[in-house]
Order: C-alpha cells, then sequence, then structure tokens
C-alpha cells in the first residue's frame, strides 16, 4: 500500500498536470488517502459532508436510489476521477452513493484544510478549485450526451436507431 507521500511525491493523480512538485508537498499534508475493501462505500446517497475525494487507484460506483430498494449505477469512477464536488463546496446532500468495485484507494481533502490554504497558498487553491469545476463540467458534458444519446432513441431520430 502507498502513503499519502509517495501518492503526492509522485503527482499520480489528476493533480498531476497542474500542479508543480512543490505543491504536490503542500497538497500532501492537506489530503488523506483511505484504501477501501471491494464493496465499500466511500460516499452515501442523503448525506452531507465536506469532503472531495479523488480516486488514485481502483474502481468506484456511482449509484443512486431508483425505489424499492434497487440501486441504478449511473457512472463508473475511475483513477484521476473526482467525487463529492458539490458537498465539498458548498455542503449540500449527496446525490449518490459511492461504493468501491474491488480495492480502490481514494485522498480526500476536507474544505477547511483547503480554507487553511487560502492566505498561504491562493495559487494553489485557485488551481485546485479550477481542476474541481473542470471535473464538474466533465460530468455535465457526459450527462448531457447521454441526454441527447437517450432522447435521440426513445425520438428514433437521427437515423441511428
Amino acid at each position: 500500500m502507498r502513503n499519502i507521500k509517495h501518492i503526492f511525491n509522485n503527482c499520480s493523480t489528476k493533480l498531476k498536470g497542474d500542479f508543480t512538485q512543490a505543491e504536490c508537498e503542500i497538497l500532501s499534508k492537506a489530503f488523506v488517502v483511505h484504501h477501501l475493501q471491494d464493496d465499500e462505500i466511500l460516499i452515501r446517497e442523503g448525506e452531507r459532508d465536506d469532503t472531495l475525494s479523488i480516486v488514485v487507484s481502483g474502481n468506484l460506483y456511482v449509484t443512486r436510489q431508483s425505489g424499492c430498494d434497487e440501486q441504478v449505477t449511473l457512472h463508473h469512477l475511475n483513477a484521476g476521477d473526482v467525487a463529492g464536488a458539490m458537498g465539498f463546496i458548498d455542503g449540500s446532500y449527496h446525490t449518490a452513493t459511492l461504493r468501491s468495485s474491488g480495492p480502490s484507494e481514494v485522498i480526500t481533502l476536507h474544505r477547511g484544510n483547503l480554507e487553511d490554504m487560502i492566505n498561504d497558498h491562493p495559487r494553489l487553491v485557485y488551481k485546485l478549485m479550477r481542476m474541481i469545476i473542470r471535473s464538474v463540467h466533465q460530468t455535465v458534458l457526459r450527462m448531457d450526451q447521454q441526454y441527447v444519446d437517450m432522447s435521440n432513441y426513445i425520438m428514433k431520430e437521427h437515423g441511428r436507431y
């Protein structure tokens, strides 16, 4: 098992492209590493917390209640994917459950730890927030495409179905 220093020393997360080695060193003191076993829950639908999570290795299922105690899988998160962004930013309730699919490694950051960096490392905080926005934007783009695909399928439009 790798520790948080190893993860950030290699910048082996989504952080790799945007952060310098010195910034990764600072972030390594703010993040916490979690080793999840198969089927372990990281985030539970309907709960709230102030934690941002980044998948380092393994996979997480994003599921949601569909009624009658059934879970529907919405998406799979892989290494580099970000989870819990809205709860991290504004404390909103989680709209889905994140459950590990096999052994997985996740790093988490509490909002307070980020806020502690604002005065001493404003550029670093800006870069982290930019990374979060990019991740949320990618999720919205993916959902938009799924909506278009489903609409085309239902309406039998564009000759693809």
